[in-house]
């Protein structure tokens, strides 16, 4: 709160005072009148200091547009409509900041930009973008002078086989801000295999990127338990293109969610995080001498060691959990490798590939 009334301040202080003041959240924008209960306190000069505060704000809108390129003070109703019988109320977008350019920053978010093109779901990536040419227009002139400058000219990007799923961004927002706040999490799923929605509570942790994928991690409503491992069955992860709707409940999660064992990291460990059979195996693989340089510079795992056959092929020893995703890139390989162990895995690979044949061979 402000030590002394705003309206007591140099114009330029009082702008910079609103911006601190103002809520960064739209459920909590701030009318006129509750505006001035921090602006002015004189009651003999109320209308003078309520129609400065007016002014003020219209003037820090201005800044905001001329300067920074932003609608960062947000009017609803917005700004230029008429608001005859109705109480205007203000906030500030929660994601707007006044940065300080930088190459180090730019840097940042061109790299940032650049590399997620593919990977994120376009409302993400458009964050970004958005974030990047605010920052450029903020100091247009030394940015272009700059060696960054020229930094967007020396790179580009190329269309993922596969892009990523469309994500509601209200959704988005409800996530964000039941983790944020430790609260618990009202959804509609879409299960992939069913036709019809179904209505959860879940206790958030975090969310997963794997791929162009996003899923939410956490788990369903459960008692407390003094074994994790009865605690674990109620973990589960949702893609988030397939929840509909979610809702912040102002319920806190329960004390157990926060526990070291159900740690992001924990559960990665644990092979929580994605589809597998929760068990780390060690493969040997057999892979063709040319095909094997990419796993020179991506190793499957960090005790992953590559050792000469002849002149043809390589062997490939590395402990690696017995994912979906790692069935799925061995497919993929297919005449580039062979799995020599566990025969377990092995078996399952020779089964998708003669299943992916048969099709092949089918007369359409």
């Amino acid at each position: 709160m402000p030590t002394y009334p705003i309206a007591s301040y140099t114009k330029s202080a009082r702008l910079f005072a609103l911006y601190q003041y103002l809520p960064r959240d739209k459920a909590k924008a701030i009318s006129l009148t509750e505006l001035m209960i921090e602006y002015g306190d004189d009651p003999n000069n109320f209308a003078n200091e309520r129609k400065n505060l007016e002014n003020d704000l219209i003037g820090l809108n201005r800044i905001f547009t001329d300067i920074f390129y932003s609608e960062a003070l947000v009017r609803v109703p917005a700004w230029g409509q008429n608001i005859s019988g109705k109480t205007a109320r203000f906030y500030i977008e929660p994601s707007f900041s006044i940065d300080i350019i930088n190459e180090q920053t730019v840097f940042f978010w061109e790299m940032l930009d650049k590399y997620t093109a593919n990977y994120l779901p376009i409302s993400f990536k458009q964050s970004i973008t958005d974030k990047l040419t605010q920052l450029h227009r903020q100091d247009k002139n030394n940015f272009h002078q700059s060696p960054l400058g020229q930094w967007q000219d020396h790179l580009i990007t190329l269309p993922s086989v596969v892009q990523a799923p469309i994500l509601d961004n209200e959704v988005i927002v409800s996530i964000h801000q039941a983790l944020l706040q430790n609260c618990q999490l009202q959804i509609s799923y879409q299960n992939k295999w069913e036709g019809k929605l179904t209505q959860r509570v879940v206790y958030p942790k975090g969310l997963i990127f794997i791929d162009n994928m996003i899923y939410l991690t956490g788990f369903n409503p459960a008692d407390d338990h003094i074994d994790d491992d009865v605690l674990l069955k109620a973990h589960r992860n949702f893609a988030v293109n397939r929840i509909t709707e979610a809702n912040v409940i102002d319920k806190t999660l329960p004390d157990w969610v926060g526990r070291d064992a159900f740690k992001l990291e924990s559960l990665r460990k644990l092979g929580k995080l994605e589809l597998n059979d929760g068990t780390q195996i060690h493969l040997v693989l057999k892979v063709q001498k040319y095909a094997c340089q990419h796993l020179y510079e991506r190793p499957l795992s960090e005790d992953q060691t590559i050792s000469i056959i002849d002149y043809a092929w390589n062997e490939v020893l590395a402990t690696v959990a017995n994912t979906h995703r790692l069935q799925d890139w061995l497919v993929s390989m297919s005449q580039l490798s062979v799995v020599i162990e566990p025969p377990e895995l092995k078996t399952v690979i020779l089964e998708r590939l003669k299943s992916g044949m048969q099709l092949y061979n089918e007369k359409n």
